[in-house]
């Protein structure tokens, strides 16, 4: 283990990688580079012999391949995947900077320029990584010192995916946990307390207590009631989170199997927000509901079907009214008896209007 203070003035202790692995890692990765040497070799010997290139530009040629092969491998891969060549990548290593930063261009090109005297230098072939390697408490060799760099090795995969699992709550503190106040609590806050616990075994003793004290205290001014006294705040921050992660599956689970409407059950051990408070007096029973006597609904008098589907009587035409009311004034004055005149009209006498007509000439 070595402690690396970061640029925010923490102290983390990172695993250094061990001598075996970061041997085998660069076994691998001379095989692949002596592969892609001959293959190259191969394709310019071949490329020489058909357009009959001379002996300088073949081996101008064949400079260019090896140098490129054996410095700009390194140099590309760990640029390209920050710090991981094949190799590094298949053992799970991982060439970081002095403060725990990723590798930078700059410190690639060097550890590739010093991979020449390190590895490939004829009359030491790899004796000066291994003794400066061995002197060096990070493991560091040759190209490592002239670059401000060393190897780590990196968690892995089954411990990650275990260490970004859910926090469980302790179960001295279950019943605390129910009772917070969480809807305060944002999402920075929950995410910076999140990445300190999954980052608990990395930090020195001095650096865990000091910042879990000040991220424990910017969760307290967002959440209540305060923790009990006494409780670490690793153990605080994983109650608060993993309480929070158990509402928000409960809010996201509660539609698919409660209806529409329905509330979630309380935890257990919380108190209702309406319950009186303890030692309280409880508050009187109200009186039963008086009965109300029914009122009495009056029967409506309803006409028989016959009169109310009846046809209604026709009123008489207005010239036929007319006519009854002239024939009952005929009726009060009698006309005497008249013979009929020459054209064989019945006619008045002196000037009296014709018996059934009611109409009075001209005089």
């Amino acid at each position: 283990m070595a402690e690396v203070v970061t640029g925010e003035a923490v102290v983390l202790e990172v695993p250094c990688a061990r001598f075996p692995s970061r041997l085998l890692a660069l076994a691998i990765d001379l095989a692949i580079q002596l592969t892609m040497i001959v293959v190259l070799l191969t394709v310019t010997g071949l490329a020489a012999a058909h357009h009959g290139m001379d002996d300088a530009a073949v081996a101008a040629i064949t400079i260019t391949v090896i140098v490129l092969t054996i410095v700009g491998y390194p140099v590309i891969w760990e640029t390209a995947t920050r710090g991981r060549s094949p190799g590094k990548l298949a053992l799970g290593l991982r060439v970081v900077s002095d403060d725990g930063g990723p590798e930078r261009f700059r410190q690639a090109l060097v550890r590739g320029l010093a991979t020449v005297v390190d590895f490939w230098l004829v009359p030491f072939i790899g004796v000066p990584a291994l003794v400066c390697s061995l002197l060096s408490a990070r493991g560091k060799r040759l190209g490592d010192v002239f670059a401000g760099t060393f190897v780590i090795q990196q968690r892995l995969p089954g411990r990650r995916a275990a260490a970004a699992g859910p926090p469980v709550t302790p179960p001295e503190l279950a019943a605390w946990a129910a009772s917070l106040e969480l809807s305060g609590l944002d999402d920075q806050t929950a995410a910076m307390a999140r990445r300190y616990l999954s980052r608990l075994p990395e930090l020195a003793p001095a650096a865990r207590a000091g910042l879990g004290e000040r991220i424990a205290a910017a969760v307290r001014a967002q959440t209540g009631p305060p923790p009990p006294p006494g409780t670490p705040a690793p153990a605080y921050l994983g109650a608060v989170l993993a309480e929070r992660h158990r509402r928000e599956r409960a809010r996201l689970t509660a539609p698919a199997t409660a209806g529409p409407g329905a509330t979630a059950a309380p935890p257990p051990g919380t108190v209702p927000a309406w319950a009186p408070p303890a030692g309280s007096t409880p508050a009187p029973a109200a009186p039963p509901p008086v009965p109300v006597p029914p009122v009495p609904v009056l029967p409506v008098p309803v006409p028989p079907a016959a009169s109310r589907w009846a046809a209604p009587e026709p009123s008489p035409p207005p010239a036929a009214a007319w006519m009854a009311a002239a024939r009952e004034g005929e009726g009060s004055q009698p006309v005497p008896y008249a013979q009929p005149d020459e054209q064989g009209q019945p006619a008045g006498a002196a000037g009296a209007p014709a018996a059934g007509t009611g109409f009075v000439p001209p005089q």
